[in-house]
């Protein structure tokens, strides 16, 4: 399903983000992912090196994704991994084709671009399966993040089902260990 035409998707940089973009920014956030989500910022645990956006015909945002670009070592072997962070749509724009159209827009930057792989974690998969995605069941190493307070915990290490990816290049995805060389999603 096509979002309808009234609907802008822009770009932008994190750091241009500030006061009224960055508090609709947070009450989506809010809204789609509940009380476990900070307060006082708008990212999880790291600042994504961009988002796409979705504004209605009433410029009110509907729509968001966060962006991380950053290598990866798959069975020792190095990836290029665009990382898809905290999908989301408002409650009321949900099941028109909104979340698609974000997933498309990811994929269309990457086109022509040092990217092996989109790489995501769901609860949920069916909107990623729907637009190609895969899942994938990795041992992945990762820098663990205290939510709350934002200091570094340590290394985890576990096989995480909830991994989904979608090649872009002409890489193969194996079930091999996948360092992050980074944090968690």
């Amino acid at each position: 399903m096509k979002v309808e035409r009234e609907y802008q998707v822009k770009q932008i940089v994190d750091y241009d983000i500030k006061g009224k973009m960055k508090a609709e920014i947070q009450e989506l956030l809010n809204e789609c992912f509940g009380d476990g989500y900070p307060d006082d910022r708008i990212y999880f645990k790291q600042i994504p090196h961009f988002r796409y956006l979705v504004h209605n015909e009433d410029q009110r945002l509907v729509g968001h994704v966060g962006v991380d670009y950053r290598v990866m070592k798959l069975e020792g072997e190095p990836i290029n991994v665009l990382g898809v962070i905290d999908l989301c749509v408002s409650k009321g724009s949900r099941s028109l084709g909104i979340g698609s159209q974000l997933l498309f827009e990811l994929e269309r930057f990457c086109n022509g671009r040092n990217i092996d792989f989109l790489l995501l974690f769901a609860d949920d998969p069916s909107l990623y399966k729907r637009n190609g995605f895969q899942s994938v069941s990795n041992q992945c190493t990762w820098m663990k993040i205290n939510d709350q307070n934002q200091t570094t915990r340590g290394i985890g290490t576990e096989t995480i089902n909830q991994l989904m990816i979608k090649p872009i290049g002409t890489k193969k995805w194996s079930s091999g260990q996948l360092d992050m060389l980074g944090y968690l999603y």
